[in-house]
């Protein structure tokens, strides 16, 4: 089995300093195999804010992976965003905008899903699917995308879904792809996907806010994953005073139509 810690929105620039060492505290504490980083490090883009997202990674004592958010391009200086939109995060954070990890029964994939021209909206690229359904083909193990932008939201969500989520969800269905790690709306979700397709072949977990004190609603968290090729038990770790705490786990099954949540037990 296989444990991931999932961390997101992380918006240095607006964060709240208080839960910075409590976060570290607790992702160091999980003793992850990986630590996935769903992007937004940044609020602005500037550099002083990549200076203390760079200093948090490196006091993760995990290896960890990372993909941007659409606050990681600038908003404000136009040429920036438009000419060399991933110039700081690829000098700060990981020059590869489509990590790839396959080691020891573990496949992680990371798609880039900025959108330079629609800031908040996100779009799928599809070589970077090519690359995903590549690596997942030739590579045994558990299989995990990593993406900025959700590619289901609930009906109640304002920001658009983006470009492509549909039909992308699809194809990594058919890839193989066991679990989609995604950001972005600063709400928790965990639930399978429902593919008109395949089912329910691929479980999404989106995280909120690690450290933002743009909350919409929610307490600040993160997540714990332990994964193999037929079980996921996800634990949300959310922020409660001075310390984030298990919110509880939930265990997920996969079989032949796909994952399906084990009931909790009775009391």
């Amino acid at each position: 089995m296989k444990r991931i810690a999932h961390i997101s929105d992380l918006h240095f620039g607006r964060t709240d300093e208080e839960l910075l060492e409590p976060l570290l505290n607790a992702v160091n504490a999980a003793r992850p195999d990986m630590v996935a980083v769903t992007g937004d490090f940044t609020q602005r883009a500037r550099r002083h804010q990549y200076d203390d997202a760079r200093a948090f990674l490196d006091r993760l004592e995990a290896p960890w992976m990372a993909v941007p958010g659409n606050h990681d391009i600038s908003l404000e200086n136009l040429w920036r965003r438009f000419m060399r939109p991933f110039r700081r995060y690829r000098s700060y954070i990981c020059d590869n905008l489509c990590p790839v990890h396959a080691e020891d029964g573990l496949v992680m994939v990371g798609l880039n899903t900025v959108d330079r021209f629609r800031w908040q909206r996100g779009k799928v690229r599809w070589y970077q699917m090519r690359t995903a359904c590549r690596t997942f083909g030739e590579t045994e193990g558990i299989k995990v995308v990593l993406a900025h932008h959700p590619f289901e939201q609930d009906a109640d969500v304002e920001k658009s879904l983006m470009r492509g989520a549909n039909k992308a969800i699809e194809r990594l269905s058919e890839c193989g792809a066991h679990v989609v790690l995604t950001g972005h709306l600063h709400r928790w979700r965990a639930e399978p996907f429902l593919s008109r397709k395949h089912g329910r072949q691929v479980l999404q977990v989106h995280v909120g806010t690690g450290l933002s004190t743009r909350l919409r609603g929610q307490q600040n968290d993160f997540a714990v994953l332990d994964l193999d090729p037929s079980t996921a038990e996800v634990t949300r770790m959310v922020a409660r005073d001075d310390a984030f705490v298990a919110d509880g786990t939930r265990r997920f099954l996969f079989g032949e139509d796909g994952w399906r949540e084990e009931p909790a037990p009775r009391s």
